[in-house]
Parts: structure tokens; sequence; C-alpha cells
């Protein structure tokens, strides 16, 4: 027994927006058995564009019943039925929210015909319900009106049916079918043919665009997961809408995957990827010269356009820095003109001046010691991979310098001369350092300190 929806709304996410108009064609498997249809108000303007696609205006649903008064009706029509729609998340994801908001619950088996007719009839050049009803030679009335669409979905259903000569239909009804979450657009193979190891995946948009980059430990498992449920959010229903494709690149860990990830979305700028879009260091070590041309060190907020001696996160971490400095590790004296006065022993004091040549030489030795002091380093994941080798990652003065594959690492030499010529150049930023600093403590990895 099967309910083929099909709703008209005021936006394309449910947790925002309202239904304006939905028909409930029921259907035995053979044949339509009835059809349900009203108009809804959904107390909030209709847009303009909505109204120019759909024809339905703000006046037409003004007497129309809420969805609350004819909640009750929905449910009962869905209850016992399979949810079939074209594109069905969509229609599905709506009604799931609204009949909860008041105090139903939706969990129904079901069916996309748009996937259904992907494979019982593959090939077509657009599954879209117009050019669909065209290549099927199927009538399509009132278009973009929740009756008119229904009934021409009921009528593919009937031909998917019929010319389902591999049992898709039943295939998708078998348990938890996770093809039926799936976006519209995307072919399932896609992600069958997905390595269950560890890599990064991209999602491209019907012009083989990127839009979304993630990073797996199980590639399949981790793509799968995405679709795996049905909430009405904005961000969710548009991927779920523009997700055509799927490519990936295989990695041989996760700490790999995770730095190509952050490469990745550095450069593509994925429209749906959030993380490490903002992230940077906010504070730099910077140096200047005053105007009595003396050289001083300085915190402040980070300059796109200046690098920085060293970064921070925050401004006391930089104020804590300098003050280690000073401690001991490097020696910074007062400016020229501003006296000191010195401890030498218990009970003396002695006062100490410089010139201002002296003073800045000693400025520019500082910051020279602080790039000396950033660690040349290579990390090497202790378990080879299965392309027979260990992945290893290289450190050169506290800049990530790149990574690769090595069959013998351990054997190398400690050069860092000698390990960039066996490393390709990568690229650097403050997420991938703190990852290799923080990988640099678990015992999977090995660290080896490299010299010039």
């Amino acid at each position: 027994m099967y309910a083929i929806v099909d709703i008209e709304t005021t936006g394309g996410f449910a947790t925002g927006n309202g239904i304006t108009e939905i028909a409930i064609v029921l259907h035995d498997g053979k044949e339509i058995e009835g059809c349900y249809h009203t108009l809804v108000n959904p107390f909030m303007v209709i847009p303009r564009y909505i109204v120019a696609l759909t024809g339905i205006t703000n006046e037409m649903v003004a007497e129309a019943p809420s969805f609350t008064e004819i909640g009750e009706t929905i449910h009962e029509l869905l209850k016992d039925r399979v949810f079939v729609a074209h594109n069905v998340n969509f229609d599905y994801s709506f009604l799931k929210h609204h009949l909860n908001n008041c105090g139903f619950i939706l969990n129904t088996r079901k069916l996309c015909t748009v996937r259904l007719a992907r494979k019982v009839f593959p090939g077509l050049a657009s599954y879209s319900l117009g050019n669909l009803c065209r290549s099927l030679v199927v009538p399509i009335t009132d278009r973009h009106r929740a009756k008119g669409d229904a009934l021409a979905t009921a009528e593919v259903f009937n031909r998917i049916i019929r010319g389902d000569n591999n049992s898709v239909v039943a295939a998708m009804l078998k348990g938890r079918n996770a093809e039926q979450f799936l976006p519209p657009h995307m072919p399932g193979e896609e992600i069958d043919k997905l390595p269950e190891k560890p890599g990064v995946y991209y999602f491209e948009n019907q012009q083989k665009e990127i839009i979304y980059i993630g990073k797996a430990i199980n590639l399949r498992k981790r793509v799968r997961s995405h679709f795996s449920n049905n909430d009405g959010s904005k961000r969710k229903q548009e991927l779920l809408r523009n997700v055509y494709h799927i490519s990936y690149k295989e990695c041989s860990s996760e700490l790999m995957a995770l730095i190509l990830e952050s490469q990745e979305i550095r450069q593509r700028w994925p429209l749906y990827n959030r993380s490490q879009k903002k992230y940077h260091h906010k504070y730099g070590l910077y140096s200047y010269e005053d105007s009595r041309g003396v050289l001083q060190l300085v915190i402040e907020q980070k300059k796109s356009n200046l690098p920085a001696i060293y970064t921070f996160n925050a401004i006391i971490e930089g104020q804590a820095f300098i003050r280690k400095i000073k401690a001991g590790e490097i020696e910074i004296r007062k400016p020229p003109s501003e006296m000191q006065m010195v401890m030498d022993k218990p009970g003396l004091t002695s006062t100490i001046s410089e010139s201002t040549e002296s003073y800045n030489k000693r400025i520019l030795d500082s910051i020279e010691q602080i790039r000396l002091s950033l660690p040349s380093f290579v990390l090497i994941e202790n378990k080879p991979s299965e392309k027979k080798g260990h992945a290893v990652y290289l450190m050169e003065k506290g800049c990530f310098y790149g990574m690769t594959i090595l069959p013998d690492p351990f054997a190398m030499p400690l050069t860092l001369d000698y390990w960039k010529q066996n490393i390709p150049v990568s690229a650097d930023n403050d997420y991938i350092r703190g990852l290799l600093f923080q990988h640099a403590e678990k015992n999977f990895y090995t660290r080896l300190n490299l010299h010039e």
C-alpha cells in the first residue's frame, strides 16, 4: 500500500518554512484508490518567486486550514503506507517535521521515484519530473501544483512497477535500504565504489564543481553517514539537492587524510564547508622600527600581508612567549636612552645602556634565534601502510614541509636537506602544524629530530 505525495512550500527547508498545498494519492500497487488534496495556510508570507512558480498566492491560502487542523488526517493517510515522492527526502522532511510539531510521529518506509526511475529506465538525459514525464509520455497538468504533480508521479510509479523486471522496488523496500536516503541525483553506484579505507571525499554539483570536502577513516561508511538521517535543516536539504557526484582520494592514514582535507578546503573553498575556512592564529609577533630608529618587538593582530615571526591564538600567549624570551632563553635588553637597573649580586646594582645600533643588532639576533629554535623533525607512522611503506611528515623550522610514503624511513640519515629531497613540498597552515605537534606525542608515531 502506497501514499504518493507532493507538497508545495514557502521555501526549501522544513525548519524555517511552511506547507502551502498537499496532495496524497493512495495506491495499492496496481491502481489509484483515492486522492486527498488541500491548500494549507502556512501563516507566513509566500515569497514572490514561489508565487510565480506555483501560482499559489497569499490570498488563496488565507482561508485554508492550518497544518495543525489537518495533521491528524495526514498522519492517518500516511502511517500504514509506503511514502512515495519524486525526490522523497524533501517531501518527507517537511511532513515529518510539521507532523512532529502537531504531536504525531511519522516513521514509514520511503520510495523515491527519481532513484527508482534511474534503475528501471537507465540512460535518460534527465530525471526531473517534467523531463521524466516527457520521456515516458506521461501526461502532466497543473505543473508545480501539488495535485497535478502527485497524479503525474503516480503514473510514473505505475510505469516503474510495470517496467520493473529486476525487482528494484522490492529490493528498495527490503529492510532499511540506505539508497532511499541518498541525494536524488547521485548514482548509488558511486558510493558502492568507495573503498573502506582512509581518505578525503568530494561532493560535486551538476557542473562538477566541488561543494563539500570531508575526511574519513572509512570512506564508504562516512559518506553513507551523511545521508543516514533526513533532518529538515536548510543546509542539509540544499546539500541533498545539489550533490550529483562523489570523488575521492585515498590516504594511508587518518592523519594524512586530515592534512589533505585542510589543504583542499583552503585551496578550493567549498560552498558547504564551514570548519577551517576561518581558522587562523589571531595574533603574531612582529618587529618594527620606532621614530627613534629603534627596533621593537610587539604582539599584534595577525596581518594578512605581513609574515609574523611567530603566531599565537591569544594575545596572552604572545605576552607569555616574550616573557619566556626575556627570562633567559633569548636575552633582550632595554632600548637606548632607557636606563635599566640590573641586580648583579645581592645588594649591588649596576646601570646598563647601549647604542641604537647595538640594541637593534640584539633584536635581530633574537629574531634569528627564535627562527633557529623552531624545530625541524620528521614524524613517522610506526605501522606501515598497505602501500608497502610508512607515512612520513616533515617539519622544517616549525613549518609543515610535506608528506609522503617511504619504504624504510628509519634507515635514512637525520639531515634536513636529505629528507627534503625525498618529500614533495606541500601547503602549510597553522591547523596542520597543530595536528603534527599533537600526533608527535602519541605512541603510534616516532619523532626524529633533524639537523641542518
